[in-house]
């Protein structure tokens, strides 16, 4: 887990490592001035003391003072680079890791799940990052120093300090390993949090709808409170944490504090000095400081341990789709031929979406794909682009197996006007030039016309410079659906495909978009998906999909005749249309 975490300093490394080299400064400085201190206070009781020496003492406990204050800040100040960078460094790469998942990557990962791994999962391990540089280094070092100096002042009191740290050691060990399990749940459950906020906020038009604010309410509620329950109980057991500390301290020091009042009183101050006892004790303020703050950095780690897990799972993460080590880089043509192709989702499932699917188009020629719901239309289309690859037999474009091409060249040939529109916040023209970023105003207008989009669009006073809220709220379904079959068509792709992507559009609308298909694109090959027989019935070939096989292909007029799944969907929409009539 360290091993693919650390990857993510990069040009933070400086920092990092000059940070906990001004942490050992500092602290070098802090546990030499009671030493000195101890010497200046045996020196004043002495009958005559020497007064040039004193003032030497004081000025070099000024002296390391101030060098101490200069290394805390610069400590401090690298820390801050060296944490901030990273978790940087840390979401970057996360970002990045996600655009390169596949669909079957994307379905492991919740989109919620995702948002809080680069969010509040990073902040944790930043957080974690910034204490491991500087407390943890400033831990042990400051418990090393101060123990080496009583040891230099007293063996006896040293010895004391050796008993407590292992007994209070233990006690936090006991605490945060009952405290992980539950911040384990926490996490688990801020992702359920987040994706009912998510799917709230997206469905918010459906749930005023139906007026379901007050149930949306509840469900978001008990997720709160389920957070909420679970940290409670995390700091109920982490409360403990102070006291126990707080108790051992002062037991401690009253403890050293006897002993050493005894040791000067027995031996005449032979053994201890007034200026030994008020070192061992800053010496010993110190140790168990320092392990009060390792306690929260065990605190902190724990909290971090189960984010840190969650973010590698991330990176650690391979695409099940991936570039082949020599690929190709043009596409020939539009063909396409299924050779014996099955596919399911998981490996484990039963049952295959998509059966022995043998299948050959030609370049160029309009194809209708029709069917009910469940029948595995869109599955058949994503293993074109490789949104998915097949888990039998191969899928071949312009003559060769897919999984061949470069995936970019590929997926920029093979053009898909998905089921689910999204448009991005930004202008039109921003929106289009996703097809094609180098595309000017003329062939934007030219992809809009093909699409039926530009007759709508030019009545925007801004036209092509018309703002597009996030998700294209502030546009119709009809028009956001010809908006993103315009974006397809800047690519300039030998293979489009629409998915269900005129559902939205009305009848005449939707003709004059396939006629324009037909006599601008004659060479690109066009898939059509839809659920209107109307939308498909001048194609080249339509075929019939049923519970993911071909239960038929042959054209509107073969299919009427002899296939019972399409007379039957001609026969009720027809129905549909004279009722409305």
């Amino acid at each position: 887990m360290i091993r693919v975490l650390k990857k993510s300093i990069r040009e933070y490394a400086t920092a990092s490592i000059l940070t906990p080299v001004f942490v050992a400064l500092e602290v070098v400085m802090e546990c030499l001035i009671p030493l000195l201190m101890s010497y200046i206070l045996d020196l004043a009781q002495k009958s005559s003391p020497d007064t040039t020496r004193i003032l030497i003492l004081s000025a070099s406990i000024i002296l390391l003072g101030a060098l101490s204050l200069t290394f805390g800040v610069l400590s401090g100040r690298f820390g801050a680079i060296a944490s901030s960078g990273f978790a940087k460094n840390l979401r970057k790469d996360l970002f990045y890791k996600s655009q390169e998942f596949s669909f079957e990557n994307i379905d492991h990962f919740s989109s919620a799940s995702l948002v809080t791994r680069m969010t509040t999962d990073v902040s944790n391990i930043q957080m974690a990052y910034g204490m491991i540089i500087r407390i943890t280094v400033r831990v042990p070092l400051m418990m090393i120093f101060s123990i080496t100096l009583t040891f230099v002042l007293s063996v006896k009191i040293a010895l004391l300090y050796i008993i407590f740290v292992p007994v209070l050691g233990l006690i936090l060990f006991l605490i945060i390993k009952l405290a992980m399990p539950v911040f384990d749940r926490v996490f688990h459950k801020y992702d359920q949090l987040n994706a009912s906020v998510e799917e709230n906020i997206k469905g918010i038009r459906v749930v005023k709808t139906y007026v379901r604010e007050d149930y949306e309410k509840e469900k978001f509620e008990k997720s709160s409170d389920e957070v909420r329950r679970d940290f409670v109980k995390a700091e109920r057991i982490v409360a403990w944490n102070q006291p126990v500390m707080m108790f051992f301290m002062y037991a401690s020091l009253t403890i050293v504090s006897f002993v050493s009042a005894y040791l000067i009183v027995t031996t005449n101050a032979v053994e201890m000095g007034i200026g030994d006892i008020s070192a061992i004790i800053t010496y010993g303020t110190q140790i168990l400081m320092s392990l009060m703050m390792l306690s929260m950095i065990f605190v902190m780690l724990s909290l971090s341990i189960t984010s840190m897990r969650r973010v590698v799972e991330v990176l650690k993460e391979r695409s099940t789709i991936e570039n082949p080590k020599a690929p190709v880089y043009e596409v020939l043509d539009g063909s396409i031929e299924f050779k014996a192709v099955s596919f399911k989702y998981s490996a484990k499932a039963e049952k295959y979406a998509l059966a022995d699917v043998n299948l050959k188009i030609e370049s160029g020629q309009t194809i209708g794909i029709i069917g009910g719901t469940g029948s595995s239309k869109t599955t058949f289309v994503n293993l074109l682009s490789r949104l998915y690859d097949t888990t039998e037999g191969e899928v071949l474009v312009g003559g060769r197996n897919v999984k061949e091409y470069d995936l970019k060249v590929l997926r920029d040939q093979v053009a898909v006007v998905l089921q689910k529109n999204v448009l991005f916040s930004g202008t039109i023209l921003e929106n289009l030039r996703w097809g094609n970023e180098t595309a000017t105003l003329e062939e934007a207008k030219e992809a809009c016309k093909l699409a039926c989009a530009d007759e709508f669009v030019e009545q925007f006073p801004e036209k092509y410079d018309t703002y597009i809220e996030q998700g294209g709220t502030n546009v119709s379904g009809g028009q956001k659906q010809r908006l993103c079959i315009a974006r397809a068509l800047l690519k300039n792709p030998k293979i489009l495909i629409l998915d269900d992507s005129t559902s939205a559009v009305d009848t005449k609308t939707d003709a004059i978009i396939r006629k324009s298909f037909k006599e601008s694109i004659p060479n690109t090959t066009k898939l059509i998906i839809a659920q209107r027989v109307s939308s498909v019935e001048d194609a080249d070939k339509i075929i019939v999909l049923d519970n993911g096989r071909i239960d038929a292909i042959g054209t509107h007029n073969e299919l009427l005749k002899h296939n019972a799944i399409y007379q039957e969907v001609y026969q009720l929409q027809n129905k549909k249309e004279e009722l409305a009539q």
